[in-house]
């Protein structure tokens, strides 16, 4: 694997000299200062890609050109944020870009109610809380209808703990999971994030799995035509929220976009963290049924408090959690080989060390929630070790 490392871009207290220190061979980044829907201009583009290379790396990965709410409503601007974003294709392509990572999640995109909960050991990690999570959704953001979606247990539980909740948490809970894609300056204030909830009223899960479906015979061809593969994130967690259908959550989820729109350049982000917060997704098993269709991997691993749907989890160390990584590892280093022998251009899969936890000199560092340094060295340590190991010779995977 090609193992890169996500950069914010001049803001990010993570250097691209870091990225580089740490064993990063590219870099992943976007345009967060661009507004949504708008096409890239070229120039910045050029301007990221000489800030990269000024830290001695290059550009692999766009994570992610933003997906318009009105795209996945179909409304408003729809038809030019369509057009726009296939623009931005063609200009990132003839830039050198060859993979745009991309995610469909309506209104929230990664949530979480914690952003350095303190583990066992003094780290700081991300945590969702499932009852913090009903808390604000029902006595908080005091969503209409809110509490039907919960368990009764879940219910009681969550007005207990909202009723002890000081203005601090409350606060904290607001911002947290009002927050918008990592590294942009969007969110929403609880009477937006209301206002916006309206705007999906009659928007169930097969509307916006065609909307999904729709989106991408557009733009998939747009993509193989100049080059790119596209690659869609999936649900992070992997369920519904605030009662918002989420389409790509499953094993049956992935199958039902890939197969609507059968071209290779539409393919997955595979993100071992996202998916393995769900206890009936087999991640092993998901990188060997997908793998022809990878395009970019998140290695990382959660802790389940339970084993239901929905539940709550906190992100633990790389080689932890409930996903086997040597396993998923394996899969991905035995595709890469099929691909060469195949010929493949994009043989080798970009990776890269999805978050971390925040250790040593990161707790003091203030970088971006979820992304330090340090966690993330160790966490690629980690991960490029086995992937050593298993395409050493003696092993054979690696062909």
């Amino acid at each position: 694997m090609r193992h890169t490392w996500r950069w914010f871009g001049p803001i990010d207290k993570v250097s691209v000299r870091d990225a580089a220190q740490a064993g990063a061979e590219g870099i992943v980044s976007a345009l967060h200062h661009i507004a949504t829907g708008e096409v890239w201009p070229e120039d910045e583009i050029a301007r990221r890609h000489d800030a990269i290379r000024a830290g001695g790396l290059v550009w692999d990965v766009v994570e992610s050109i933003p997906m318009s709410e009105d795209i996945k409503t179909q409304t408003g601007d729809c038809k030019r944020h369509i057009a726009n974003w296939q623009e931005t294709l063609r200009r990132l392509s003839a830039s050198g870009i060859r993979t745009v990572c991309y995610n469909f999640m309506p209104i929230l995109d990664w949530t979480r109610t914690d952003l350095r909960w303190e583990t066992g050991h003094g780290a700081k990690a991300m945590r969702f809380d499932l009852v913090d999570f009903a808390a604000f959704d029902i006595h908080i953001l005091k969503r209409p209808e809110a509490a039907a979606d919960y368990p009764d247990w879940l219910t009681d539980e969550a007005a207990r703990r909202f009723s002890g909740m000081e203005d601090a948490k409350i606060t904290a809970l607001g911002k947290n999971i009002g927050a918008g894609l990592p590294g942009s300056a969007d969110g929403y204030t609880l009477e937006q994030l209301l206002e916006k909830l309206r705007s999906y009223q009659g928007i169930n899960r097969e509307r916006l799995q065609q909307n999904l479906v729709d989106f991408l015979n557009e733009v998939a061809p747009v993509a193989e035509q100049v080059g790119i593969n596209i690659c869609a994130h999936g649900d992070d967690p992997p369920w519904s929220l605030l009662g918002l259908p989420r389409i790509l959550s499953t094993e049956a989820d992935y199958a039902h976009m890939l197969d609507a729109v059968d071209i290779r350049a539409n393919g997955v982000t595979l993100c071992t963290g996202s998916l393995g917060a769900r206890p009936d997704n087999d991640l092993p098993f998901l990188a060997k049924r997908f793998a022809d269709r990878i395009h970019f991997v998140h290695l990382r691993n959660v802790t389940r408090d339970t084993d239901t749907v929905p539940c709550s989890f906190f992100e633990d160390e790389h080689l932890e959690g409930g996903t086997d990584m040597v396993a998923v590892i394996a899969a991905l280093v035995t595709e890469e080989a099929r691909r060469r022998k195949e010929g493949r251009e994009d043989h080798q899969i970009p990776m890269r060390p999805d978050h971390g936890q925040e250790i040593l000199d990161d707790l003091t560092r203030g970088a971006q929630p979820g992304y330090p340094a340090i966690g993330r060295l160790k966490g690629l340590a980690e991960l490029r070790g086995i992937e050593r190991t298993l395409s050493h010779a003696h092993y054979g995977l690696g062909g």
